[in-house]
């Protein structure tokens, strides 16, 4: 399948601050594509140009062969947009939700409640098509505000950080549509600062941070590009600080990870004599429980292309007050 979205060179910048730094990317008709990447990454701004709500400073964005700048009325109508913050009324019930969104979609009024119905149905919303948006859980609101992005049926839905602040059945819940919907042959563009979720629904990734795109590649490939590389997991009785601050700085070994009472770190060679790691345990009073070999999961890839602390990516945007 051809590309639905091409993106060459992409500039945006608030000020003198540059949000989205000279990204390029293509999506494929049908894929889930994630960006992934902490708060403050650019993956929101670059959504906001992609459905027209943003203006781009310099670059090119074509959604479905129209050019965002140009023809953003267009472009709105073939595409659906979830938003982080719900873009629907408190005070109307589920089902007067849909059916206003399809109203403004321009969809004869005689089709509208019929859609509204079967986006409900679809989506385990029947039982709640009496009740006001404002009296739902928040994660029938994300699944209603889905319901209400495809009303119209569009080819690309767009989707911010889907899973932010649901609980964990919720979001186990949306992930499930989201996949189902691609199934369907709908093109996903997912932004997202969860690892496994990226790893678990999207064809491909594009890590970004700091407004650049490190790498774009499947999940698969990108695992593979720190392959060769081993993976050591040491699980310890406790770290303190000091462990911590010196474990650091040990020289032939990279921190991945140090979470509780768990060390991972990248080794040269997967069958690297493991001697000086023990001995520098034990010089130091630590009581080994168990020592492992790893593959690299994406977390692992993810740190040592980015750099960046996975700590740093469980970190969630304050939850914004809207509609909601």
């Amino acid at each position: 399948m051809g590309d639905i979205i091409q993106v060459n060179d992409l500039t945006k910048f608030y000020g003198n601050i540059l949000a989205v730094d000279h990204v390029s990317f293509e999506v494929k008709e049908g894929e889930v594509f994630g960006f992934l990447g902490p708060n403050g990454a650019g993956k929101t701004t670059t959504i906001r140009i992609l459905v027209g709500l943003t203006q781009l400073s310099s670059g090119t964005a074509w959604v479905d062969g129209r050019d965002v700048t140009k023809e953003s009325v267009e472009v709105k109508r073939t595409i659906g947009l979830v938003p982080e913050t719900s873009n629907l009324y408190g005070e109307l019930t589920s089902l007067e939700n849909l059916i206003y969104q399809a109203e403004l979609y321009g969809i004869p009024k005689k089709e509208r409640k019929i859609r509204g119905l079967n986006l409900l149905e679809e989506f385990g919303l029947k039982e709640h098509q009496e009740k006001r948006f404002q009296a739902l859980s928040r994660g029938l609101k994300r699944r209603l505000t889905i319901a209400a992005a495809l009303v119209h049926k569009p080819k690309i839905l767009f989707l911010d950080e889907p899973t932010t602040g649901l609980d964990v059945m919720s979001a186990r819940g949306l992930r499930k549509l989201i996949f189902d919907s691609k199934k369907k042959g709908l093109t996903i563009f997912l932004t997202t600062h969860y690892i496994p979720e990226a790893e678990s629904l999207c064809d491909r990734i594009a890590m970004i941070v700091k407004g650049k795109i490190r790498v774009i590649d499947t999940p698969e490939n990108i695992k593979a590009q720190v392959a060769e590389e081993g993976i050591i997991e040491i699980v310890l009785e406790q770290i303190n600080e000091n462990l911590k601050n010196y474990l650091l700085s040990f020289y032939g070994m990279e921190k991945t990870l140090i979470d509780e009472n768990r060390v991972r770190f990248h080794i040269k060679k997967i069958d690297q004599d493991l001697s000086p790691i023990i001995k520098l345990f034990e010089n130091r009073g630590a009581k080994i429980r168990s020592i492992s070999t790893l593959i690299p999961s994406l977390e692992d890839a993810f740190i040592k292309i980015t750099g960046i602390d996975s700590e740093i990516m469980k970190i969630d945007k304050p939850i914004k007050m809207g509609p909601e």
